[in-house]
């Protein structure tokens, strides 16, 4: 994994307050909302959280703009965008089945990554605010006099192949494979591929922002650090034309028409902004002595519910690592588990799936719904000579939830879906001998 091309520049530090011009004297000194602005731009607050939230938790950043948000034309709908495109909740039976898909083939007639959009599934349901929405993404044409953006949700962003860029409110976020973005909810931005078609995997968060989890008895250092997380410097658009606004709002899409390019924010200050951040930087926790922990100390972010310890979302991933417990089974053990987890393949081998599970692929296991490593791995890591081991070639990831993630009719009837994924646990074949401790 390596990193983008030289482009834009970054301010760093998770969840900060940043403060960016990209004309100097833009930022109005001493307060928020001068009766005048400098450069006779406009102020714009943007909130993802309500007014009144905690100061710890509370987000909001201001904009200098060219012009205010409210000049645009009305909303008409747009059935004709992403026709798989679903929110929750599904209307749908959910089976309790262990599923897997294999990757969307990138695409034959041009499309963009918005128009692309392809729901797995879904859970929670995005007017309550809880859950989550998992689509895939397949584009090969950058937006063109386009922008979107959601209300239903924050994105994360997470590449498969192709490098995206994305031009948004605050500024230019580029992000390759091994990197991940997150988009808060209803900031407005554009996709472009500069490096070509383009495929990968959308979270759209319906609750809490994600922010990072609580190390505990880790203590100050490990799992993600908050300097490692990259938000962009204003860059603004001043530009007219025929342009076209597209909105997720409530479920559905819907267009209206704009005369000049949204991303005119000229100046901001705040810390409800677009963020990347690189994979290749987290600082993997794992033991040392024997036993396999928890996957939850492979937690990367958090959007956490109402119930503590409990998340709306969890954003996990499984990079390359070395592997040193002894006298321990060292892929994932066979469980059961009262959360949901979705499952996405980066790049590489993931090692509980050694066939199967492809890059840009996904899995599906439900509350309770028994999964773990196939028969053939089991096999060789139950008879393995133990002696410290690098993963290398290998970065999955999984979205887990306290609320059971539905597939859409799409996940259930595609010829993408492997209908024979439970055969890989066939030869798991009884070994039990009472008269051999």
């Amino acid at each position: 994994m390596s990193e983008p091309a030289t482009g834009p520049r970054y301010l760093t530090g998770f969840d900060n307050e940043h403060e960016t011009e990209a004309l100097e004297g833009a930022l109005p000194r001493g307060r928020f909302s001068p009766q005048r602005v400098p450069y006779g731009l406009y102020a714009e607050q943007f909130s993802s959280t309500a007014f009144t939230a905690p100061r710890a938790s509370n987000r909001r950043t201001w904009l200098y703009r060219i012009r205010p948000s409210v000049v645009q034309g009305d909303y008409a709908p747009y059935p004709e965008g992403s026709p798989l495109l679903a929110t929750g909740p599904q209307r749908t039976n959910t089976p309790p089945n262990m599923l897997r898909w294999d990757p969307l083939p990138l695409p034959e007639v041009d499309v963009d990554l918005v128009d692309s959009l392809t729901t797995v599934a879904s859970c929670g349901d995005a007017l309550a605010q809880q859950g989550m929405g998992i689509h895939l993404y397949a584009a090969n044409r950058s937006m063109q006099d386009r922008y979107f953006y959601c209300a239903d949700g924050e994105w994360l962003l997470i590449p498969q192949q192709g490098e995206l860029r994305l031009r948004t409110e605050c500024g230019v976020l580029d992000v390759a494979p091994g990197f991940v973005a997150v988009i808060p909810r209803g900031m407005k931005f554009a996709v472009d591929l500069p490096t070509g078609p383009a495929r990968g995997y959308v979270c759209e968060n319906y609750g809490a922002p994600f922010v990072l989890p609580e190390r505990g008895p880790v203590g100050a250092n490990g799992y993600a650090n908050d300097r490692d997380f990259e938000y962009p410097v204003a860059h603004y658009e001043d530009r007219e034309g025929d342009i076209e606004l597209l909105c997720k709002f409530a479920g559905h899409l819907y267009r209206a028409p704009i005369d000049h390019s949204p991303l005119d924010v000229v100046a901001w200050t705040g810390n409800s902004a677009p963020y990347r951040y690189d994979l290749s930087r987290f600082n993997v926790i794992g033991s040392v002595s024997y036993d396999h922990p928890d996957p939850s100390i492979l937690t990367v972010l958090t959007s956490p519910s109402e119930t503590e310890g409990v998340a709306n979302v969890d954003f996990v991933i499984f990079p390359p690592r070395w592997m040193v417990a002894e006298n321990t089974f060292r892929p994932p053990w066979f469980h059961r588990n009262v959360m949901n987890e979705y499952m996405g393949l980066i790049e590489g081998v993931y090692d509980a799936k050694e066939t199967g599970f492809l890059p840009g692929g996904g899995s599906l296991h439900n509350c309770m719904s028994p999964h773990g490593p196939e028969a053939a791995v089991f096999e060789k890591a139950s008879n393995a000579t133990l002696k410290p081991e690098r993963y290398v070639d290998t970065l999955a990831f999984m979205l887990e939830s306290r609320y059971l993630i539905q597939p859409t009719p799409w996940a259930l009837e595609t010829s993408l879906r492997q209908r024979d994924y439970c055969r890989c646990w066939e030869g798991l074949t009884r070994h039990f001998d009472p008269t051999r401790p």
